[in-house]
């Protein structure tokens, strides 16, 4: 086994603190712009119509690790029309893209449940994608405290 001496060991720990302090080049957050663009792929470029989603989220989460998340599409779920993938997108996490699902007309409803990890106070929103090609979106603020004594 090699020794690292201890002039090494500091210049390691030093460039180790450096990058957690300003990162590794990627953005801490993501931004708006960058939430569209993943919309944008999702939809082909298409613009959503707003309604016929419910999101269930709470006002404001006290815990950013896990916030319970229901959404549902008001859909009939025939052969002919139904969701076939709802996409979950948050504007201010690390990565704007947090779920996607999947649904056919065997799911009888399109109705979903998680939980979410929320980096900070920011908007999710909710786009559906019918068989008929047809987008619809929705979106809600969340305000994410730190250890319950924000707002």
């Amino acid at each position: 086994m090699q020794q690292i001496s201890r002039r090494a060991a500091l210049a390691l720990g030093a460039a180790g603190a450096t990058l957690s302090v300003i990162g590794w080049g990627r953005d801490a957050q993501a931004t708006p712009d960058a939430a569209k663009a993943e919309i944008a792929k999702f939809t082909g470029g298409k613009a959503a119509t707003e309604g016929k989603i419910s999101i269930e989220l709470p006002e404001i989460a006290e815990n950013g690790n896990t916030v319970p998340l229901a959404i549902s599409v008001d859909a009939p779920m025939t052969a002919d029309d139904h969701v076939t993938d709802v996409l979950v997108v948050a504007e201010g996490n690390p990565n704007p893209g947090v779920a996607t699902f999947h649904f056919t007309p065997l799911s009888g409803k399109a109705d979903a449940s998680t939980r979410i990890r929320l980096a900070t106070t920011q908007n999710i929103v909710v786009t559906a994608k019918t068989s008929k090609g047809a987008f619809y979106t929705a979106s809600k603020l969340v305000k994410v405290t730190i250890g319950g004594c924000g707002g």
